[in-house]
């Protein structure tokens, strides 16, 4: 590298690097969906200006209006961001040339054969790339496969003809929302930061430093990018271990809920988790398969990641034949023509969110076998379209009164959220199915509450 090449690098880096410390620094965010939206009320808090860039029209109209769009993010937080003058939402792919700094926070699902779809991932940072600039950071934050941001991104990125590391900045920093959590906000969540350059990494981590409470840097972007892998996979194999034990436990006539209480006393060694009906939600039942599928590229075999998943996938099932039996010894007719209500449709307590929830595979299941099914879901009004479902969208959520739960046969308790009226069920349901534990947990027991 010439003496002037080096000069023009170092200005590029040391204009950027002053312009994210003064927090005059544009930051971008692509995605606002439960990840990019609380992300940019974070950094406008912070006191940077940002652009948020959705394909959602209607989503971007809601955001500008300061209406509510997640039932997570009170629209008094919104107000106050937008009040600031510092937020704004746009369709606009081509105003990415704006920001100094792009977050990009699009969706990384599975297909149909458990692998990777980084279609949003990939259709993003070409829409990056046709007006990137030198000067610009992009950070990755999608759940992704170790090596994607040096092996995907850095390639699109380049054609742009910026070399990054010198032009061009670029690291790996992965999500960490709980939505339905009220105990962590994107702003106390700590943030791993990885880059594949030392600038890169500087500016990265330098501008989350201004956002978040605390910043971890790890050696590269693949490291980071392991690290959230591995997040997920220890719950999803947690979780099929405790789910085993329910079925093993159950069969043996032990309450599988007050053996983990009792477990849960050892002040060391142990960490509860608590089965369920599956798993749902954008991450656990998805991002294993994204190990699983590049451990193949080095002829490794992910057993226990595999087995785990199968555990998990197989919980619906085991669910609908538990509320067979269920009915069978209270009716004598099983499943066919049984009328069934459904407590919660989202994936877990408390949220809107319905990606991949096991409720909607066992309404299916359910279905499959004669039954008749409806929902009630305090925070999903009707069924969205998904991926899996196709056949229940558009279902509308039943309002419980004493008349119309006492008219099911079974309810079966999927999502515990807590605006549900549970002392109503326990009185006029004829028989009920927990999945959940909560009428133990509410001091709600009697003969017709079975635990699945």
């Amino acid at each position: 590298m010439t003496a002037v090449q080096t000069l023009e690098t170092d200005s590029i880096f040391e204009r950027l690097r002053r312009g994210i410390e003064a927090r005059s620094a544009v930051v971008g965010i692509v995605g606002l969906g439960y990840v990019g939206l609380p992300l940019a009320l974070a950094s406008v808090e912070a006191g940077f200006r940002v652009i948020g860039f959705d394909i959602n029209s209607e989503r971007v109209g809601a955001i500008n209006s300061g209406a509510q769009v997640s039932t997570h993010i009170a629209s008094s937080e919104m107000k106050r961001g937008l009040d600031t003058g510092r937020l704004e939402a746009s369709c606009d792919m081509a105003r990415l040339a704006e920001a100094d700094a792009i977050l990009v926070c699009v969706p990384t699902p599975i297909n149909r054969y458990q692998e990777p779809d980084l279609s949003y991932v990939v259709s993003t940072v070409e829409a990056i790339g046709q007006v990137a600039r030198e000067g610009q950071l992009v950070v990755l934050e999608s759940t992704t496969w170790p090596g994607t941001t040096r092996e995907v991104v850095r390639p699109i990125l380049e054609r742009s003809g910026l070399s990054v590391g010198r032009q061009i900045f670029l690291a790996y920093s992965p999500e960490r929302e709980d939505p339905g959590n009220p105990s962590f906000q994107t702003r106390t969540i700590p943030k791993v930061v990885g880059a594949d350059d030392e600038d890169s990494a500087t500016l990265a981590t330098g501008l989350y430093k201004q956002i978040v409470a605390k910043v971890v840097a790890v050696r590269s972007s693949a490291v980071a990018e392991a690290a959230k892998l591995t997040e997920n996979i220890y719950r999803a194999v947690n979780i099929a271990l405790v789910n085993e034990l329910k079925v093993v436990y159950a069969a043996m006539g032990i309450d599988v809920w007050e053996v983990i209480e009792a477990a849960a006393t050892k002040p060391f060694g142990f960490t509860p988790f608590y089965p369920g009906p599956g798993m749902g939600g954008h991450c656990i039942p998805v991002d294993p398969f994204y190990l699983t599928w590049k451990a193949r590229e080095f002829g490794m075999d992910t057993l226990f990641i595999q087995l785990a998943g199968q555990m998990n996938v197989s919980m619906p099932k085991i669910v609908v034949q538990r509320l067979a039996e269920a009915l069978n010894r209270t009716t004598g007719r099983g499943l066919r023509s049984a009328r069934v209500l459904v407590i919660g449709v989202a994936y877990k307590r408390n949220v809107e969110d319905t990606r991949e929830s096991p409720s909607l595979v066992m309404m299916e299941h359910l279905e499959s076998q004669g039954a008749q099914c409806d929902f009630h879901d305090p925070f999903v009004e009707l069924i969205p379209p998904t991926r899996s479902s196709p056949r229940l969208s558009g279902r509308r959520s039943q309002t419980l009164t004493d008349a119309t739960v006492a008219d099911y046969d079974a309810i079966l308790i999927a999502t515990d959220h807590d605006d549900v009226d549970y002392g109503l069920l326990a009185r006029r349901g004829r028989l009920i199915v927990d999945t959940r534990n909560v009428f133990a947990r509410l001091g709600l027991t009697n003969e017709r509450i079975v635990k699945a």
